[in-house]
């Protein structure tokens, strides 16, 4: 395994490892590879509003997610933060699988920008979002859970 691979794979145990993760998400997956991340999950009736479709906080966190682990795949030293992030509902989902895509689109030397797209089993786009991180001043170890 390469350096940037392990890199990867030590996010991804991280993402799964967070306890909010773990409760809200129990099913979800997740794949790093180099300024792209994908997060899938199943559609699951608790995280549903009073009509019956998902929730758009759902949303949001798994396209920021999805873009945050993008950017999070360049920076090998250093856990990054979101500074920013809008996003674009575009239509309501009820059941099935869903599938977040971050991208990262732009990069300098204290300024990281990605986008997410958010998309259903069809392939037809939930909603999209861009933000804005920068790294922190905390490193990437163990003890938040930064290992294989």
């Amino acid at each position: 395994m390469s350096s940037k691979e392990e890199h990867y794979r030590k996010l991804e145990n991280m993402y799964l490892g967070i306890q909010l993760n773990q409760n809200i998400y129990e099913l979800t997956e997740i794949h790093i590879e180099e300024a792209k991340a994908v997060i899938e999950m199943p559609v699951i009736a608790k995280y549903h509003h009073a009509l019956g479709a998902m929730h758009g906080s759902v949303y949001f966190k798994l396209m920021d997610d999805a873009a945050f682990f993008a950017v999070n795949s360049l920076v090998e030293d250093y856990f990054v933060l979101t500074t920013s992030f809008n996003i674009h509902l575009v239509r309501p989902v009820i059941e099935g699988k869903i599938r977040a895509e971050g991208n990262v689109q732009f990069v300098s030397k204290s300024l990281f920008v990605a986008e997410a797209r958010l998309y259903n089993e069809e392939g037809k786009e939930l909603g999209f979002g861009t933000g804005n991180f920068v790294k922190s001043k905390s490193m990437l170890t163990e003890e938040i859970g930064y290992k294989l």
